[in-house]
């Protein structure tokens, strides 16, 4: 009797398209997802068990066309497939709805507080959050957690996210050169984690202290091999 495998009926990651071919009209939507990666990237250097996507197609049904949120993250589930990484994201074949989805708002609404917020929760997205920066009388950040179906406002910032083990928020910093807003990420004590950035020029400044006292020392730091 043969056995029935529903998932080898399905198209896999490689097979479906990407994206929805819709260019970001905001280049802050491509920034700020890519600074909370690239942090992650750093923070979790170690970790194979996550995977954070920007601009890219997640598909929950392969007769849909599919979610393409600003930035989401996965937990349990594979870093890397291999060396041509993830063209798309399939529920189905990731076993996993990401955990946490970012929309940026750009200068035309697209649904971020209406028909996504529907979408999300209806796929089991447990955090969703909206960065505004256009906004001046509503506030610019907010982040729902889904409770019995329905998203609840989390009022705070950072906002505590236990089951990923860090929070994300807000302030004033400088990325590419680029002094403003940001959103980053920080620890369960509130403190902010680096940028790749802020660790480069951090090890720079001590590398230089070292030398400094090397030489005080009467020793010469580029004759240590």
């Amino acid at each position: 009797m043969l056995k029935y495998d529903p998932l080898a009926c399905l198209p896999s990651s490689d097979e479906l398209p990407d994206s929805d071919d819709t260019p970001v009209d905001n280049e802050l939507q491509d920034l700020i997802p890519g600074l909370l990666k690239a942090i992650l990237a750093m923070a979790w250097a170690d970790r194979m068990d996550w995977f954070f996507g920007v601009d890219m197609g997640v598909y929950y049904d392969p007769n849909l066309p599919p979610i393409v949120p600003d930035g989401f993250l996965s937990l349990g589930v594979e870093r890397f497939f291999d060396e041509n990484l993830r063209l798309s994201y399939a529920i189905w074949e990731e076993e996993q709805v990401p955990i946490f989805v970012l929309e940026v708002v750009s200068q035309s609404y697209r649904g971020e507080y209406t028909t996504k917020k529907d979408e999300y929760a209806k796929l089991g997205v447990l955090y969703y959050v909206v960065y505004n920066p256009t906004r001046r009388r509503k506030p610019r950040f907010e982040v729902y957690k889904l409770v019995n179906g329905e998203y609840q406002l989390q009022d705070s910032n950072p906002v505590w996210l236990p089951e990923v083990n860090l929070a994300i928020g807000m302030e004033t910093g400088t990325y590419q050169s680029i002094t403003r807003e940001w959103l980053y990420w920080y620890n369960e004590q509130g403190k902010r984690l680096l940028t790749p950035e802020e660790q480069a020029k951090q090890a720079q400044q001590r590398a230089e202290i070292l030398a400094e006292r090397l030489r005080a020392l009467g020793v010469d730091p580029d004759s240590i091999a």
